[in-house]
């Protein structure tokens, strides 16, 4: 009888510390998801690093670091999560970043904890031309009629110590153009050019016509439409009648004068031009979600566009033509998702862009790029110059608090996070900078 208690007793113990760690506090069941960090170049593993699960099914984002094996491990509920994490190693004097992502893990009943993810991280050097602001939402108009939204912009800056020269610079954006729908280069959860090493360019490509130099610190503006005073019809778009501003105007590649009016206080030397080898009047770039990069050709730009073999159609339309320009071209990017929506998709890979930020279009929001604060404040001379309680972030912000635009106006230099990562690197600010 005795034997019988004990042996019930042993049951039910058993049966507690189970339920105990396999469910959570309400009560639902919960399993274990190990996520093994696998680096490039036989790069060793770090203890430490921080590794995001973010669900789809709950809109949660789970942290957690990994072990001396790389190994990090979370405890969660069953639904549908994406997996990422970034990295930054300095090596013989370069800044390397580590990112990776992967999407769509289906964690059901049937799960087994013993399974393990790998997390294969894509390497890339920091740049020394980044994208520091990127505007493509336009603005409301004064009367509550609805949107203006030929008023894109890019910022280009000097995120380094040297002069940078920008002549072989050229804009592109993917094809698709929105993250949000059916993705067709997705083939078994995974982006069917990730292997093969490039980034499609869609429609066509901005160049610059002449040498164009940029110095530590610096920026240089691009209108991508209307580069004219949008100020005079609408307060709360941008002015770009500015001689200092440069601009993409080329009628004989893109003839939509609506898109492309003739600049007004820009000169001609400041008009960048296309190669236009798809559909369309107007270079398409999303206002809502565009995966844009820029990239610097390692052969010419003509025979590039030219050769067939470059070429690649998306979901076999010979509408939809792309260039597959390689990622080791790539200087940045910047991945932006569709607010609000659960079926956006990467299209940049991760050794181009580890992440994403999220906009929201038609309020003359911004995507600003976050402050490097340990990088600021090392310069000499620059901490007295630095304005803090930056207030401009909407949902995200930088959590440097340092107000770059302020700061730069005081005289300070700054130094942006290029993480290759945009959750990281960007944030959507609430009012354009360039109407500051």
């Amino acid at each position: 009888m005795k034997k019988n208690l004990l042996y019930l007793l042993l049951c039910m113990l058993i049966l507690a510390f189970n339920s105990c760690s396999d469910d959570s506090d309400d009560g639902q069941k919960t399993y274990t998801i190990t996520v093994q960090l696998v680096y490039p170049n036989d790069i060793s593993t770090k203890e430490g690093v921080e590794v995001n699960l973010y669900s789809s099914t709950s809109s949660s984002t789970y942290k957690s670091k990994t072990d001396a094996s790389g190994k990090a491990v979370f405890t969660v509920l069953a639904g549908v999560y994406e997996v990422s994490a970034t990295e930054d190693r300095y090596i013989s004097g370069s800044e390397y970043n580590y990112n990776g992502i992967k999407s769509n893990i289906s964690i059901t009943q049937n799960w087994d904890a013993a399974t393990v993810i790998d997390l294969e991280l894509k390497v890339s050097k920091g740049s020394q031309v980044i994208i520091k602001e990127l505007y493509v939402g336009g603005c409301q108009k004064d009367d509550g009629s609805g949107t203006f939204i030929n008023d894109k912009y890019v910022i280009l800056y000097n995120n380094s110590e040297a002069t940078a020269t920008l002549d072989k610079i050229c804009l592109g954006v993917t094809l698709p153009y929105n993250s949000n729908g059916t993705n067709r280069d997705y083939v078994n959860g995974v982006l069917s050019y990730e292997s093969e090493g490039w980034i499609p360019a869609g429609t066509g490509i901005w160049y610059f016509t002449n040498s164009v130099s940029l110095e530590p610190g610096k920026q240089i503006v691009i209108a991508l439409n209307n580069a004219v005073d949008n100020t005079a019809l609408y307060s709360k778009s941008i002015n770009f009648n500015n001689s200092e501003y440069y601009c993409t105007y080329d009628l004989t590649a893109y003839a939509n004068t609506t898109s492309y009016p003739t600049p007004v206080g820009i000169p001609a030397s400041h008009h960048m031009k296309a190669y236009h080898y798809g559909t369309g009047n107007a270079w398409v770039i999303s206002i809502s979600s565009p995966a844009f990069f820029i990239f610097s050709p390692k052969e010419d730009l003509a025979d590039f566009v030219t050769n067939a073999s470059k070429t690649s159609y998306y979901n076999n339309l010979t509408s939809q033509v792309r260039k597959k320009v390689p990622v080791e071209w790539v200087v940045d990017g910047i991945e932006v998702f569709r607010k609000d929506y659960t079926d956006n998709n990467k299209r940049l890979t991760a050794d181009v862009d580890g992440g994403y930020v999220y906009y929201t279009d038609g309020y003359g929001y911004t995507l600003y790029r976050n402050v490097d604060k340990e990088a600021t404040l090392a310069i000499e001379g620059n901490e007295s110059k630095l304005v803090y309680s930056y207030s401009l972030g909407t949902e995200t912000t930088d959590i440097s608090g340092i107000d770059a635009e302020a700061s730069i106006k005081n005289g300070a230099r700054i130094v942006y996070k290029d993480t290759n990562n945009s959750t990281n690197d960007f944030h959507q600010r609430s009012k354009a900078s360039l109407r500051n």
